[in-house]
């Protein structure tokens, strides 16, 4: 095991290169397909807003350990891989809270031996104990944030403030308009917007959300968490849900898009860290959180990626700018209107049954 004091000269050596590198990410140069793996390569599967060329790069150079990316855009489909016995190569997963706590029911994560964790304290106190998680004893928060609309100011006027506007503004929103490719996202917004839980387990309401979205159907371009960015920023689109974290990116390549968190109640969500059981390179895996926990790590990845960092840390290393942007760290307020999501039992089959139905009409 690296000692602490060799770790972080190696990471001060490693950032030396890392943050001089040419800026812009690129996903088709890292999306490689999972390959017989050992101590010298590990299979990163993740959000594909969290592909980083540069961040590779500095894990190789300190560890010398290569890394091939693989990507998925919902959570389930990540999960279905795994259990389907596709993801026994992969080494470090990037899944969701709600998915963390269904994770451990289904004895999918390695429990984290904490005394091979370097940074731990490094985290803001409210991720140290998180209620999906309690202890992180499965899961490292890498990020978090709202999920929320991201539109076009100069389109639409005036601007949106909670979901209803959706089906209030159909006629000039129809085709120019996605939601996520995410079942218990876009039901869950529904629901928060007729009065309910992101997480209801009342059938009758999980219906009304389904016939809600039915009416706004023929509006709808398509359900997509990744191809709207560049449709929004070439003018296809006026209006896109998203997540806060791709909001923050998309609104700093073109300020006149705007971003913001219905007053109804939106989600709250925390995007973890997580080694499965499968986990063919156990020991890079570790190397992977640990590097993922150090201060630097997290102010590169809130400043390129536009990721609002768990770490306590790198947060005090932000400029002002980027801590005083609310849609990367929303304020209490609007944290408290939010819900997270969470495992729903039985009802799972319900929820994919309507949205089965919506996404295949």
């Amino acid at each position: 095991m690296t000692s602490r004091r060799k770790f972080f000269q190696q990471t001060g050596a490693a950032f030396s290169g890392f943050m001089l590198a040419g800026c812009g990410w690129r996903l088709a140069e890292m999306r490689v397909n999972p390959v017989a793996s050992d101590r010298d390569l590990l299979n990163v599967y993740t959000w594909s807003q969290y592909v980083d060329r540069e961040l590779v790069e500095g894990f190789s150079n300190q560890t010398g350990i290569k890394v091939a990316t693989s990507v998925y855009e919902a959570n389930e489909v990540m999960l279905a891989k795994l259990r389907a016995g596709g993801g026994g190569n992969y080494g470090i997963i990037y899944p969701s809270d709600y998915m963390v706590q269904k994770m451990i029911n289904l004895g999918l994560l390695i429990k984290l031996n904490r005394d091979k964790l370097i940074g731990l304290d490094n985290l803001f106190p409210k991720f140290k104990n998180p209620q999906y998680d309690p202890n992180n004893s499965y899961s490292i928060p890498f990020s978090w944030g709202t999920t929320g609309l991201i539109y076009n100011s100069e389109i639409l006027d005036p601007p949106p403030e909670d979901w209803n506007y959706l089906w209030e503004n159909q006629d000039k929103l129809k085709k120019r308009m996605t939601l996520l490719n995410d079942v218990r996202e876009v039901m869950g917004a529904v629901l928060r917007m007729l009065g309910y839980s992101y997480n209801s387990k009342n059938e009758s309401e999980i219906k009304q959300a389904y016939e809600k979205l039915k009416n706004l159907k023929p509006a709808i371009a398509a359900f997509d968490t990744d191809a709207w960015r560049n449709q929004i920023l070439a003018g296809d689109l006026s209006l896109a849900m998203c997540y806060s974290s791709d909001a923050v990116k998309i609104t700093q390549k073109n300020p006149k898009l705007k971003y913001i968190t219905p007053k109804s109640g939106s989600s709250l969500w925390t995007d973890t860290i997580a080694i499965p059981k499968t986990s063919p390179n156990v020991d890079g895996a570790y190397k992977w959180i640990n590097f993922m926990l150090q201060p630097q790590v997290a102010v590169h990845m809130s400043k390129r990626l536009g990721v609002a960092t768990p770490n306590l840390e790198g947060y005090k290393q932000l400029p002002d700018k980027l801590q005083n942007n609310t849609s990367l760290f929303p304020s209490e307020s609007t944290i408290e209107n939010c819900e997270r999501l969470a495992p729903v039992g039985d009802l799972e089959a319900i929820y994919e049954r309507y949205w089965t139905k919506l996404t295949s009409s």
